[in-house]
This record gives C-alpha cells, sequence and structure tokens, in this order.
C-alpha cells in the first residue's frame, strides 16, 4: 500500500527525510536461518517508539493514573513515580529521536476514547491533533476508536466538522489525522471488506516494511452495540497472518503487528522484562505471540495497561519482542534494531526493547503547550464549574481493591437517581469497574480548591455519557448476574461489578467459577435475595445490553431508559456534598472476602 493517496502525510520520499521532520520509521522479519546469523548482513540501524492507550490524555492524568511504578535505585523499594501529559511525552519522543536518522512512532490503539473532558468535549479532535504533532505515523484500532461507531472513526481519520457539534470555531476545520488508522481484523457486514486500511507499507531505503493492525476480536463484549453495528471482529492470529501471506506476495519482508491486545505481567513495575522465554506473563497476547507467523518480526501491544518489554518464542522457537507502554502516555517504548539490507528481515539477535518513563521533569513542548491551551481556553467554562466536594481521595480507576470507593458512590449515585417510581422503580444498581477511568482527587489540579470536584473531573471519571437503564431481573437472574463476575467470559480475569448500598454478599476466590459467590449470603437490605421474586435493576445501557460478559442483563425486561450516567454522578455529588460537609469515601462493606470455603452455601 502506497502513502501516495494523502498529501501531507506523504511528503517523505524516504525514511531519511522524514528523520528531518522528526517523524519516521519501521521494524522486521527473519526466516530461521536469518535469526540465526548464517551470514553476515549489512545492516540499517532502525529505531521504534511505541505508545498505547493514550486515550485522550492530553494533561497530566491525577491520582494513581498519573503515576508509574519503579523500583527507587536507592532503597530498592517499589515508588509511584509521576509521569505523562502529552507535552512531557512529545519533547521525550523528540529527545528520544535524536541520533537515530532511521525512526517511525506507532501505537496500539485506543488513542482516543474514554477521555478526559479537554478532549473528550470535542469527540477527541484535540488528540488526534496532538498526535499529529508530535509524530504518530500510524496505529492500529482499538475497542475505544469504536465507541462512537465507525462513521465518527472514519471523521478521525479523514477528517471534517462532527456531523451534530459541527465545528468548534468559526473558520477552523478539522483536518483529521496524519498518521494511519490500521483495523485489517474488522469488517463490514454488507462488504465484508475492512472498514480502514489492514496494513500500511513504507520504504527505509529501499526496504519495504508493513504493519498490520488489528483490535482484539472480543471488542464488541465491550463496546456498546450501537458503536460496532454492522460491523464483524475477527480472530487475531488468523488475520495477522492472512495479511502477513498477502504482503509476503507483494514482496515486502519485514513485516511489525500492532495489536490492541496486551498480558498481564508478573511485576507492575514499568521495565520488567517478562523473565526467560516470556514465562513472566499471562493473558491473551501470550498465546497470540506464539501463533503469529514468524514472519512477523515485532509485535507491539496494548489494551491492559501494563507495561512490559519480553521476548516470547514465535512457532519456530525464535525469540520475539511484545512490547506494551501502560498507559496515559506515561511510558513509551523504545525498540533498536538492525535490518538486513540483503534480505529486508530483522536481525533478530540485534533487537533491544525497553520502556522509558515520560517524567514531568523535562522541558513541555511548546507546541503541545498551545494546543492545550487553546481547547482549555474553549472548555473552561463548562470544565471549571464546580459540582461537589470530597473529604479525601476516593478512588476508582486507582484502587486495587475489588470494591473500590469510588465505584461505590458512582453505583449509589445510579440507585439515587433512579429508585423514583417515575424514573424506574431501582432497587439496586451496578457499574461495571472498566466505566471508571480515573480517580477523584482532593488535591485541588487548578485554581479550584482542595476538595472541590469539578464538571470536568466528573467527565473524567465517566466519559462514556452512557444512558442509563432500569429493567427488571428475577432473582435468579440478580444471582447469575454475581456469578458472571467470575465465570464464563469472565473467568480467567474476573470483573466484579460495583454495587449500591444495601446489597451485600460473599465471594470465595479459593473455589473457581461461579461458585466463588456464596448465593446463600446475598442480601438486599439484609433479606436474602428471592430467586422467585422480581427487582427493578439499574445499569449503563453497555452493561444492561449484556456487555463485560453479563448475558443476564440482556433477558431482562420492562426497560426504561433514563437520563445519562454522568448526569447521576453529577446530581449524586451536588446533592450530597457541600463545602461545610464533602462528601467521604465509603466503608468497604458490601463485599466480603472468605477467608474459609467450608459449608457456606
Amino acid at each position: 500500500m502506497s502513502r501516495s493517496g494523502r498529501t501531507g502525510r506523504y511528503r517523505r520520499a524516504t525514511l531519511a527525510a522524514a528523520a528531518t521532520a522528526g517523524l519516521i520509521g519501521t521494524l522486521l522479519v527473519p526466516s530461521v536461518a536469518e535469526a540465526h546469523g548464517h551470514h553476515k548482513p549489512k545492516v540499517e540501524d532502525l529505531q521504534l517508539l511505541a505508545i498505547n492507550d493514550f486515550h485522550g490524555n492530553l494533561e497530566p492524568p491525577a491520582g494513581s493514573s498519573g503515576t508509574i511504578k519503579e523500583i527507587d535505585p536507592a532503597t530498592g523499594q517499589v515508588v509511584s513515580t509521576p509521569a505523562g501529559g502529552v507535552e512531557y511525552l512529545a519533547t521525550a519522543l523528540r529527545e528520544a529521536r535524536k541520533g537515530h536518522p532511521n525512526t517511525l512512532t506507532v501505537a496500539a490503539g485506543d488513542i482516543v476514547g474514554a477521555s478526559p473532558l479537554l478532549s473528550g468535549l470535542f469527540h477527541d479532535e484535540p488528540t488526534v491533533e496532538a498526535m499529529n504533532k508530535l509524530g504518530l505515523d500510524v496505529t492500529a484500532v482499538g475497542n475505544h476508536e469504536f465507541d462512537e461507531g465507525a462513521k465518527e472513526l472514519l471523521r478521525l481519520q479523514n477528517g471534517g466538522c462532527h456531523p451534530t457539534d459541527g465545528c468548534y470555531v468559526e473558520g477552523r476545520k478539522f483536518k483529521g489525522a496524519d498518521f494511519d488508522y490500521l483495523a485489517a481484523n474488522v469488517t463490514s457486514e454488507k462488504t465484508n471488506k475492512p472498514v480502514l486500511d489492514p496494513y500500511w507499507v513504507t520504504s527505509v531505503h529501499g526496504v519495504k516494511v508493513g504493519f498490520i493492525g488489528v483490535t482484539l476480536e472480543g471488542t464488541p463484549n465491550i463496546v456498546t452495540a450501537a458503536g460496532v453495528k454492522g460491523l464483524k471482529f475477527g480472530d487475531e492470529v488468523a488475520t495477522i497472518n492472512k495479511y502477513t501471506a498477502e504482503l509476503k506476495r507483494k514482496g515486502v519482508r519485514s513485516i511489525v503487528a500492532l495489536i490492541h491486545e496486551g498480558g498481564l505481567p508478573a511485576s507492575s513495575t514499568y521495565d520488567y522484562d517478562c523473565g526467560a522465554g516470556g514465562t513472566g506473563i499471562s493473558g491473551p497476547i501470550v498465546d497470540i505471540a506464539k501463533n503469529i507467523d514468524p514472519a512477523v518480526g515485532a509485535i507491539v501491544t496494548g489494551h491492559t495497561h501494563n507495561a512490559y518489554a519480553c521476548s516470547i518464542p514465535d512457532p519456530q522457537g525464535v525469540p520475539r519482542s511484545v512490547t506494551s507502554a501502560a498507559s496515559f502516555g506515561r511510558l513509551y517504548t523504545e525498540i533498536n534494531l538492525q535490518l538486513d539490507k540483503r534480505t529486508g528481515a530483522i536481525v533478530r539477535p540485534s533487537v533491544t526493547a525497553a520502556n522509558h518513563v515520560v517524567r514531568r521533569t523535562v522541558e513541555k513542548a511548546p507546541d503541545l503547550t498551545r494546543l492545550i491551551d487553546y481547547y482549555n481556553k474553549i472548555a473552561a467554562p463548562i470544565a471549571n464549574r464546580p459540582i461537589g466536594w470530597i473529604a479525601s481521595d476516593i478512588n476508582g480507576r486507582g484502587s486495587a481493591d475489588l470494591e473500590k470507593p469510588l465505584g461505590s458512590v458512582i453505583a449509589d449515585a445510579q440507585l439515587a437517581g433512579l429508585a423514583p417510581a417515575d424514573k424506574g422503580g431501582a432497587q439496586l444498581a451496578f457499574m461495571n469497574p472498566g466505566g471508571i477511568r480515573s480517580d477523584l482527587v482532593y488535591k485541588a489540579s487548578a485554581a479550584e480548591g482542595d476538595g472541590v470536584v469539578t464538571y470536568g473531573e466528573a467527565f473524567t471519571v465517566q466519559p462514556f455519557t452512557n444512558m442509563m437503564q432500569v429493567k427488571t431481573l428475577t432473582g435468579a437472574q440478580v444471582i447469575q448476574v454475581l456469578q458472571q463476575q467470575v465465570s464464563g467470559s469472565n473467568t480467567a480475569a474476573v470483573k466484579i461489578l460495583q454495587i449500591s448500598k444495601g446489597l451485600t454478599y460473599t465471594l470465595d476466590m479459593s473455589r473457581t467459577g461461579a461458585d466463588r459467590v456464596i448465593v446463600s449470603s446475598i442480601r438486599l437490605n439484609g433479606t436474602p435475595i428471592d430467586p422467585a421474586a422480581s427487582y427493578r435493576v439499574a445499569a449503563n445501557e453497555f452493561l444492561a445490553g449484556g456487555g463485560d460478559g453479563f448475558p443476564a442483563f440482556a433477558a431482562g425486561t420492562d426497560t426504561l431508559v433514563g437520563v445519562s450516567d454522568l448526569d447521576l454522578f453529577n446530581a449524586y455529588l451536588a446533592a450530597n456534598s457541600s463545602a461545610a460537609a464533602p462528601l467521604a469515601a465509603p466503608a468497604r462493606d458490601r463485599i466480603t472476602l472468605a477467608t474459609a470455603s467450608a459449608d457456606q452455601d
């Protein structure tokens, strides 16, 4: 695929010319014989800089979302270091490129979506413009690229004013991405063709290099039905291998996979290498990496928001680089390698990969500061409006507990807003943990004052603006919902729903599958759940539709559609807090973790 169709994006005829512009690059592939170095190649050095899961975090993320774990060399202890912010990320990438005439910047999806107000208010146009400025060349789509549907994703790629909100400033039209979005495994149900290019090919001093981009096959399970309507999502391995074969037929011998799916490393520190043979990482990416065609020379991943720079054996047993740079622009991965000019392959023994912290001690990039200031000025009247007060940090995304304080607040807000008979008559509410995108931080982020929650901060916590639903579920179905947290598609990686006050139960994680939920312990306002009774249950439209592996929700009846989750959250903060009586973090007393499993059912 030639880049010759998009002026401005394709002005760089060679990689060296691209270096002058501050962009560029690539990655590559050996045969087994070449991997073992049976000849002395003439080589070109190549640098690859990779990010993933940026999620529109233009400003430095607050709370634990804005830190990265590393080992303090003075004490040997794990510490949390402030990191992230696109002004610092741009500086870090530009510094990293110095001395590397051959360099490329790539991403593994979720560059946009679930974004803080500064980007989300403008349908992520600011983030696309920021990526243009810092020199992103190509990215896979992630599940969040489909939050507003395929048509909106195409608008972000190609430009144009938003179909509903229009252009935000008179005379200023959104130009779209200078980088390529790749969606090899996302096809139209009508045409069976990819909705975006499946791969991108560039030339490195005459060597063709291809990048294939995919999102996780399970995207429809974690995106609203409206976002993926009319789309099919294919198997990651089968898709990558299909297009690897196609690229090879076109003479492309150097191939890199950008995959929006990831792993779970054994260590939380940013520079973890997964141990010998990649044994220190689990999760979907392990089997994916082990089955992708050996002609793919390196794999850049995302989705799990974890940090790792691993070597996982390919199907022929040859180690292959598999990396991820956490999330929110707190890290970038630097991969250095050599290209065999005769074969066009990666010299596998030459590959090194390391994550680097985007520290806030460096100078801010002035052009990104100007971009942030520009959009902050437009957003300020909305973003800075106080809506509530808190007595201390109330952690959501940053909480490692199964029962998260901010999750309880959100579920309580949904119950309070939808309990009136004319609003749905809700008796209990559930909140999916993945929808809690940040923390409420006591320390002021600007001039609002400590403890003040602004609209912008609330938006960052609940950015999807999902519409709420109230459904009738039987007690048996409520029990199924709780069991589906730890069974079915959630068996390997449990998803513990956040629950409203009055609902309590016990989890025994020493058991397996659905048996982890102690059914006899489930109570609503102190009364055991009756499997034959009917209950009015509140949840956002994503969860109510069976998303995140909760099909029991979809079986509910008598649906009433309410206001958005963000509206309920804001209303609850306004009604239940003041400067004199700020909201305290709720106690963790709804989900009990059993210490023994005997005779509990």
